[in-house]
């Protein structure tokens, strides 16, 4: 596919799935495997979604060389061509990054999330180069990953624009900061598919943004469908009432689980249990969820009228 063919694919909601763990913390691809069609059989298809796997979010941090592909694969082999699927791979060297970038090109995913090298210490100079050679090297599309919260992982506007011309360099994972401020998106919009990843979701699809990470819709697809679809209209005002009563709630409980453990997955990891998908932890040091997290988050899942297993929701009393 050619660019415009890439941007094509990389809007709407793009469910950040975790990697189902069994109780040993070990890999189970199965689950992958049946999740993957389950989120295909509830909307999560192309036009409307993609399946970003083995990112932060899916423990590519974590996982072995060996274990990673194996989760791509199954994803790919799920989905059936009815759901594109992004792999992650980040912070790696250009060698290793398209490695990992052609690993996941031969198993069939049609893109890749790629945070900076910033371990390798980049000035904007490298992190340009980085991302040409890996465009040049690979057939599939590339959604940049800005991490300014990374000593090295920020990627200034100026270094942005110069990538307009990248074949397979088609969509940035947005984050502001000083070298590349929320102005900058109007400018960019045109260039790159904008992928929303913060709470100011309608504020970022009124400037030009073409897509939004989930937070939870890879354990209850609906909600955040129906939010794509009333940005997508237009209908702003219903799309923030939506956010500030379902999507604000669960971020407070959210921020509230972070201070007993840590973990970019542990609380999405959560959710998926709470709503009876059997992902299993994060694993170590990360702390698997106690029965009283699970059993508040339930109790707000099921206030918000969420078909959660064995609860009764507050709009059915």
């Amino acid at each position: 596919m050619n660019r415009q063919e890439l941007r094509d694919r990389f809007r709407g909601v793009v469910g950040v799935t975790v990697t189902p763990m069994d109780d040993d913390y070990e890999v189970d691809c199965g689950r992958m495997h049946d999740l993957t069609q389950w989120w295909v059989a509830n909307g999560l298809t192309r036009g409307r979604a993609m399946l970003k796997v083995v990112s932060v979010m899916g423990e590519f941090s974590q996982l072995t060389d060996d274990e990673w592909p194996t989760v791509v694969r199954t994803a790919v082999q799920a989905a059936d061509g009815k759901v594109d699927i992004i792999a992650g791979t980040h912070y790696k060297d250009t060698k290793r990054t398209i490695q990992d970038a052609l690993i996941a090109q031969d198993i069939g995913a049609i893109g890749l999330q790629i945070a900076p090298p910033a371990m390798n210490d980049p000035n904007q100079d490298d992190i340009l180069r980085f991302y040409s050679d890996v465009s040049d090297a690979i057939d599939i599309g590339v959604m940049i990953y800005n991490t300014p919260w990374q000593r090295y992982g920020a990627i200034d506007a100026e270094t942005l624009h110069k990538m307009a011309d990248f074949e397979h360099i088609v969509a940035l994972k947005w984050a502001s900061h000083e070298g590349c401020p929320p102005e900058e998106m109007e400018g960019l919009a045109p260039k790159f598919n904008l992928i929303e990843n913060g709470s100011d979701r309608v504020g970022f699809h009124k400037s030009g943004g073409s897509g939004f990470l989930d937070k939870s819709a890879i354990a209850y697809p609906p909600h955040e469908l129906k939010m794509w679809e009333l940005l997508e209209a237009k209908r702003y005002t219903e799309a923030q009432a939506l956010w500030d009563t379902v999507d604000e709630p669960i971020r407070r409980l959210a921020e509230k689980a972070g201070k007993r453990s840590g973990g970019q997955a542990r609380f999405k990891k959560m959710i998926m249990n709470a709503m009876g998908h059997n992902v299993g932890h994060q694993r170590p040091p990360t702390l698997p969820a106690s029965t009283e997290e699970i059993t508040e988050l339930r109790d707000l899942l099921a206030s918000l009228g969420w078909p959660v297993p064995g609860a009764v929701s507050a709009a059915a009393d």
